[in-house]
């Protein structure tokens, strides 16, 4: 089973008990996930960037060990992504209307307001039902829409009219054309004072870059060139093709950082993928001596 580096004693204590005694397993092995994605890539050495839903954290792993104090989080992630889709529909007038509540739709201009009508005897459902049902919409959006710059997002809105319009249509039937705001909507993982969200203030929260950055400069000296050798993980907001942006346009000049290590498309399974991997050996001895025992600290 994996854990998270920054899991404590006491709720490893939990899951273990619970396992021999609740499910009466005949063994556990409880492993960080940082460390089971650097070795299904073949490294016992590397920094890996995992970015979620709720959190993106920056994880420096050295010869199988997880370095917890030079671990490094930020909450900028999927559902950062999610809320500056709300605040982007937001300033263009649009609500955002869930499947469940629409019964005809008609065709319309782009970005003009849309046609629908509302479903007879609708059920009452809860407002977290609602919200979730919203944010799905906001998710697919995003997933369809939005894209990280390759450079920097002032020069992208510099080239917008060479810039590829990406197509979208609302369940209500309200459809636009977007080209530089595709780039806008992530823009705040990079740069966190461009992100305008009620509530949130991006300015004191760390960007993708900055967590890197500061998870690599706490571990040793004689540790920090490999572990600069990124291994991200697949994000769940964007397109896994476009996460080396930060290596070339958004550390520090005076920062060394070598080129990503070449991610598999799956990604995301890494700790699943060695997992698998680790229990179909014959024995534990077969690994890399330096692997972690599963309650060291």
């Amino acid at each position: 089973m994996s854990e998270p580096p920054w899991n404590v004693k006491s709720k490893r204590e939990k899951v273990t008990e619970l396992m021999f005694e609740t499910y009466n397993v005949p063994a556990f092995f409880l492993c960080k996930s940082a460390v089971l994605s650097a070795f299904a890539n073949g490294r016992g050495t590397a920094l890996v960037v995992d970015s979620g839903a709720g959190q993106t954290s920056a994880v420096p792993v050295h010869d199988g060990y997880c370095l917890t104090g030079a671990t490094v989080r930020t909450p900028l992630a999927g559902n950062f992504i999610t809320a500056q889709c709300g605040h982007f529909m937001s300033e263009l007038g649009c609500q955002v209307v869930p499947p469940y509540m629409i019964a005809t739709k008609e065709a319309v201009k782009e970005r003009t307001e849309p046609v629908w009508t509302r479903r007879k005897n609708l059920p009452s459902v809860t407002d977290s039902y609602h919200i979730y049902m919203t944010n799905e919409i906001l998710r697919d959006f995003a997933m369809s829409v939005a894209q990280v710059s390759t450079t920097s997002l002032q020069d992208e809105i510099e080239h917008s009219t060479s810039i590829p319009s990406t197509s979208y249509e609302f369940p209500n039937g309200y459809s636009l054309n977007a080209t530089v705001e595709k780039f806008k909507l992530t823009e705040g993982l990079f740069n966190a004072g461009s992100a305008n969200i009620k509530g949130v203030s991006g300015g004191d929260l760390l960007s993708l870059p900055n967590v890197v950055i500061n998870s690599a400069s706490q571990c040793d000296v004689d540790v920090r060139p490999v572990s600069l050798s990124l291994l991200p993980s697949l994000p769940s907001f964007t397109p896994h093709s476009h996460i080396p942006r930060p290596c070339n346009h958004d550390f520090l000049p005076n920062s060394a950082c070598p080129p990503p290590f070449p991610s598999p498309t799956l990604s995301s399974f890494h700790s699943s993928l060695f997992r698998s991997l680790f229990v179909s050996l014959p024995s534990p001895s077969l690994l890399s001596p330096s692997l972690p025992l599963p309650f060291s600290s």
